[in-house]
Parts: C-alpha cells; structure tokens; sequence
C-alpha cells in the first residue's frame, strides 16, 4: 500500500496503556526517542499492538509544528529535535524537512512562520506533533 503521508518513522512499540475507548501507545523510534500516539482501543486490538510490535509511526506534514527549542507546560506530548535540512517556500506555505535521529520529519508550515522564526538550513528545531495526530502501522 502506498500513502500519500510523508512522516513515516520505524520504531518498535514499548508499551500500551488502554482505555475504554482509546489507549495510548508508546513507541521507540529507531533512533532511540519515543512518541507517543493516542489511538482507538479497537486499531490496538486489530493490528496486534503488544510491547515489542514493530510499527511504523504516520504523521501528516500539516500536524507537524516546529518551534526553535523545546516548549515546557505544553500538552503536546511528542517533541522531536532535530536540524532543518531543507526549507523549500511557495507563495503562501513552505515545506521544512527535519533530521530526527532515525529518520526525516516534514512540516508544512505557513512562509511568514519560516521567516518569522527565523528558520534557516542547519538550523536546530523542535516537532511537536500531538499524539492524537500519531497514526500507527504494522511493519
């Protein structure tokens, strides 16, 4: 199957904590951090997520947010480091590629927040992405 989703980051999940509804799954990504995704207790149920699931972590160009260092008392839960590599701007957006240990995040963010953050190739970031935005796969 191919996706159209172009934040796809290998990990092993290393914990599931269920609801009745929802459960929160925690997965270490293949570089070493960890994010976490809120998903429903019936897609932990049919894809067989247990501790030790090898998965693929899915996140959405859109739901990923950059800020030029890690944001305290912020609910998100998943902040990724990482250095700008690419920075590629149109009339009204732009797309920032960001090297994660493990893997590349994309974030399609607004041309005024590149230049109003002063963004810059080489630059260090943070993606935040929330963990309800945090699809999971079977690997």
């Amino acid at each position: 199957m191919s996706l159209s989703i172009r934040n796809q980051i290998p990990g092993t999940v290393t914990a599931v904590t269920p609801g009745e509804v929802m459960a929160t799954v925690k997965v270490r990504l293949t570089g070493g951090q960890e994010i976490t995704a809120a998903i429903t207790l019936e897609s932990v149920e049919e894809l067989g997520l247990t501790a030790g699931t090898a998965v693929r972590a899915l996140v959405k160009s859109t739901e990923v947010s950059l800020a030029t260092a890690p944001v305290p008392g912020l609910s998100i839960r998943n902040q990724l480091p990482g250095t700008i590599t690419d920075i590629a701007t149109g009339g009204a957006m732009a797309s920032v590629k960001v090297a994660v240990e493990g893997g590349e995040l994309t974030s399609a963010i607004t041309r005024d927040a590149v230049t109003d953050l002063g963004l810059t190739t080489g630059a260090s970031v943070v993606a935040l992405i929330k963990s309800t935005e945090v699809s999971l796969a079977t690997a």
